[in-house]
């Protein structure tokens, strides 16, 4: 039996730093989901999972941001408890109310991402103005409550109306508070530079 000692190509620096980069946005993704209070008006609790998500996009980018939710899921699938709560499992990404709301996660970062790059290419996010980063946040909110909407009436046979009172509106100041922190993790560094 011989050994091939031909030259292998070996995995680039770049590849090799953002998916420890999307490692780490999956396990702050986690962490987020331990700050959970519940929310009187709806089914699904109040996280800083969003917050995860509009960080992912901005600093990750679409692909990476997306790659870095999809490994969130993935962990929170086999048993991490990294879910609401600390729940885990295949049961919740499939029969929970909060379903919708999770697996808009990697679309919303690959959304955000897309319009703070303005593309699938990566660019200097600290660059994006302001209206781009606030417009490319709202963008992912709308993605995240649709889905998380439609999540609640297939679960929970909810109506229209009884989903987006108790699954969107009862989050929008949660969701304000959280474009504001994002914007001023973005931007932290022009406003030490001041």
């Amino acid at each position: 039996m011989a050994t091939s000692t031909d030259s292998v190509d070996l995995v680039g620096d770049e590849a090799v730093v953002n998916l420890a980069r999307a490692a780490l946005f999956a396990a702050l993704m986690g962490a987020f989901a331990f700050v959970s209070f519940p929310n009187p008006l709806s089914p699904a609790p109040i996280t800083l999972q969003v917050l995860g998500v509009f960080l992912a996009g901005i600093m990750l980018g679409p692909v990476w941001g997306a790659a870095a939710m999809f490994l969130y899921l993935a962990a929170g699938a086999v048993g991490a408890p990294v879910f609401a709560g600390g729940s885990a499992g295949l049961g919740v990404l499939l029969a929970e109310p909060t379903l919708g709301y999770l697996w808009s996660y990697p679309v919303a970062a690959a959304v955000v991402g897309l319009v703070v790059h303005r593309g699938p290419a990566l660019r200097d996010y600290r660059e994006a103005s302001l209206p781009t980063l606030v417009g490319a946040m709202v963008l992912g909110v709308v993605v995240i409550y649709t889905l998380g909407i439609a999540g609640l009436m297939a679960v929970l046979g909810l109506s229209v109306t009884e989903a987006f009172v108790g699954g969107a509106a009862a989050f929008i100041p949660a969701e304000a508070f959280k474009i504001a922190a994002a914007v001023g993790i973005v931007r932290s560094d022009a406003i030490a530079a001041d």
